[in-house]
């Protein structure tokens, strides 16, 4: 039981990124099919990555982690760059969330650290099903959760919702970066 709440403790520090940012995200114009599928795109990355993590945890340095987070703070700057430009833009064209290679863009963001946390888990040799189920799960339910917040919020903030949603995925990749 302690290791269900261990690793379920971790899963929820991992999954709080993907929930930061799906705020940003949900305040676009978003139908609930896509809040599924983004937040099962999420979970899945969060499977994945860890289970990547674990094969390769005895094989990579201590230093990986500091790399994986700076490049998903980067990343995380210039998605949030790329939506505040959007709403500057001229038009009222109906601006898309994530889809394609941007959805597994944005789910291998949210979903880096989760490598270096499986590095860790399996240099300690964790149970790793346990570990991947919980990790995707809470993952998806996080991303499920901030993207319907957003997409309230969104309703409430109009057509600042964007740049909102922009501020927030830069200022989580600013901090990714510098604290």
């Amino acid at each position: 039981m302690g290791e269900v709440i261990t690793l379920s403790m971790i899963a929820f520090a991992l999954g709080m990124d993907a929930f930061s940012t799906s705020l940003g995200i949900g305040m676009r114009s978003i139908r609930l099919r896509q809040i599924l599928y983004m937040g099962a795109v999420v979970g899945g990355f969060h499977v994945l990555l860890p289970f990547f993590g674990m094969m390769a945890g005895r094989f990579v340095t201590d230093t990986f982690g500091a790399i994986a987070l700076m490049i998903g703070g980067l990343l995380l700057i210039i998605a949030g760059g790329q939506m505040i430009l959007a709403f500057f833009q001229e038009g009222d064209e109906m601006r898309s969330v994530p889809s394609g290679w941007q959805l597994l863009l944005f789910s291998l963001t949210v979903s880096l650290d989760s490598f270096s946390v499986g590095l860790t888990l399996g240099i300690y040799g964790a149970g790793a099903l346990l570990a991947l189920l919980l990790f995707g799960g809470i993952a998806a339910c996080l991303t499920w959760s901030g993207l319907l917040i957003g997409k309230k919020a969104g309703k409430w903030l109009g057509a600042y919702s964007e740049a909102l949603g922009g501020c927030i995925l830069l200022a989580f990749g600013l901090k990714l970066l510098f604290f």
